[in-house]
């Protein structure tokens, strides 16, 4: 097993202490190869053991158990200053599942511990994993209603900007490209920030990204355009067909507002959705031909980003239309028509009159008036949240992929809609329903694949990169973390970001979802930040821990579990990793040395990696 390779361990360390990782590496396979799921096993071993002993023996039995729908087990209350629109909503989320459970004859999981709950949360909706302070406070608030109040602090917390735009610049920009790292990327980043930080509505914001013009140092909207403007159009067809064939950014505005993936149209129609033919796609892009870029966009970013202007040529593609081939090799006509919604058959036409700017907004229009704009976003976010939509995937509404739970995606859609497109309202419905609070435990009613588009279970998830950076420096308290290194802390996450996500993405710019691999636990272990955070014995979580507990094992145990984990450690972990201490202690007098070994196996254990 390697150990931490931060300058200044091997060189002071003897081989005992990779021998000491060992052995509280054995402890951790033990504690998190399965994480939360594992505790939540172990809680449910112990209960039918003791159900068992107060049974009278019988003969084993040859068939499969059988299980009956049961009760959820606590009730969540809302605080006192929750809106009447939540406990609205999460009741019709709650009645909604509880009879397709019903109606499957599944066993919902039951809810995970508060620990847990505050961890999951603070994930979800900030970003990164609680601090050991947050959870004292959280404990702190009536237990009926303190997961309401935990929502509510999170949603006012700064990092919950900062978290859902950095969601949302990747899902606009990718991260791959001139448009995917670097100071297109951060501006982006920025102005999202912003709007997330007022709470401006989504259809508004949708509207200013669609709409967008002017330099994208002033309006960094625009880069959303600007990344996928796609292939110049040859100079000679230009002033019929504008400056670029604006394929790629057609697809996207479709796939990320719409759920519907239009590229496979491009082509020829749709072969899974049949009422998406080939001639609706060039349909939409016909909005898109005036569009025009001032400046050249360097080969790769490190060679200097120039300023980009976006603007509309009226000059060019007088007519609202485009010319597009056939597989047989016809050439057609199509003029700007958008998709079509609910029973017609025929997509609302863009006035011919219509010139510049206005054909954007004329686009935005027919966007966000169409049926799936609000259940595309509902879909999205809820995907978000329980690691999987009532689609999957999210961004893809098909013949052959219909939302598990239509009557519920239905009304949430409804009610987002009517609630003025207000993304923390959608939230706090979603977080405070019972199937939020679920853990990820499967009992075999619910343990297949198929099982996971009913929510009775919580499905685990690889932390994002961002995520994970943020509960790093979160857990460690690197010093990039402290108020004032704003700018070295950008720094560090860009370089950190530049690493672990190189090459994410595929040929069309599109999102990958990111996994762990062998390259992310080699940065973790080997990366200097971090180690120099765990083996700092004037800074960082080991030493205020240490400091504040002296040689109290328990309770500096207890410190760090908080601080990765964002849960005490149970009795028999305490006990089995202060009787590896013991051990280490015999050749190594170093106070700080066996903390900061299960500090490093912490981190670097299943149960902090994934959000469960």
């Amino acid at each position: 097993m390697a150990h931490v390779t931060a300058q200044g361990w091997l060189g002071g360390r003897r081989s005992s202490l990779i021998y000491g990782v060992c052995l509280l590496g054995g402890l951790f396979l033990v504690m998190a190869a399965d994480g939360a799921a594992q505790n939540a096993k172990d809680k449910a071993t112990s209960k039918e053991v003791k159900d068992a002993k107060d049974e009278p023996k019988t003969e084993p039995k040859t068939e499969a158990p059988k299980y009956t729908r049961i009760p959820v087990t606590k009730k969540l209350a809302l605080h006192k200053g929750a809106e009447k629109d939540v406990a609205e909503m999460t009741r019709t989320i709650n009645d909604r599942l509880a009879a397709a459970w019903k109606e499957n004859n599944v066993v919902h999981a039951d809810f995970v511990s508060d620990h847990e709950f505050f961890r999951r949360a603070s994930l979800d909706i900030i970003g990164r994993i609680a601090t050991p302070e947050e959870i004292k406070k959280y404990l702190k608030y009536p237990e009926a209603t303190r997961r309401s109040q935990v929502i509510d602090d999170l949603l006012e917390a700064p990092e919950y900007a900062r978290h859902w735009a950095n969601l949302w610049t990747n899902w606009l920009l990718s991260r791959t490209g001139v448009f995917g790292r670097g100071r297109y990327h951060d501006d982006m980043q920025k102005w999202l920030q912003k709007e997330f930080a007022l709470n401006r509505r989504y259809d508004k914001i949708v509207e200013s990204l669609v709409t967008a013009a002017g330099k994208n140092d002033e309006h960094p909207e625009v880069n959303f355009i600007l990344a996928h403007v796609g292939e110049p159009v040859p100079a000679g067809d230009r002033s019929k067909d504008g400056q670029f064939e604006m394929v790629p950014i057609t697809s996207r505005i479709t796939r990320l507002f719409l759920g519907t993936q239009v590229q496979c149209a491009q082509c020829h129609d749709h072969p899974f959705h049949g009422e998406l033919k080939q001639e609706m796609f060039w349909g939409v892009n016909a909005f898109l031909r005036q569009v025009h870029r001032d400046g050249n966009l360097p080969m790769r970013r490190q060679d200097g980003l120039v300023t980009l202007t976006l603007r509309d040529d009226e000059g060019v593609n007088s007519e609202p239309a485009v010319y597009y081939e056939k597989r047989n090799g016809v050439v057609l006509k199509k003029r700007a028509t958008f998709l079509p919604s609910g029973e017609d058959k025929f997509g609302p036409s863009m006035d011919k009159d219509l010139k510049g700017k206005n054909r954007r907004e004329a686009l935005a229009r027919y966007l966000m008036d169409h049926e799936k704009f609000a259940p595309a976003i509902v879909n999205r976010m809820w995907g978000v949240f329980f690691g999987r939509g009532f689609t999957n995937p999210v961004d893809d509404f098909n013949d052959q992929n219909q939302p598990s739970n239509p009557e519920l995606l239905t009304e949430l859609a409804a009610a987002y809609k009517h609630y003025g497109y207000d993304q923390k309202k959608l939230i706090r419905w979603i977080c405070n329903s019972n199937a939020y609070n679920l853990n990820c435990v499967a009992n075999p009613t619910n343990d297949k694949q198929e099982h996971e588009a009913l929510f009775s279970r919580m499905v685990m998830k690889s932390m994002s990169p961002e995520q994970l950076f943020e509960s790093l420096i979160t857990a460690t308290k690197a010093e990039a973390g402290d108020k004032g290194n704003e700018a070295e802390r950008a720094k560090l996450k860009a370089e950190w970001l530049d690493k672990l996500v190189a090459q994410f993405g595929d040929d069309e710019g599109n999102e990958v979802n990111f996994n762990g691999t062998v390259v992310q636990a080699l940065m973790m272990m080997n990366g200097n930040e971090i180690n120099t955070a765990i083996a700092r014995k004037d800074k960082g979580t080991v030493a205020l821990a240490v400091a504040a507990n002296g040689r109290n094992s328990a309770a500096v145990i207890n410190d760090l579990f908080l601080a990765t984990l964002n849960r005490p450690p149970t009795a028999k972990e305490t006990r089995s990793i202060t009787a590896k201490f013991d051990l280490l202690r015999i050749k190594d007098k170093d106070l700080h040395a066996p903390y900061q070994d299960l500090f490093w196996a912490l981190l670097n254990s299943n149960e902090f990696l994934l959000n469960h």
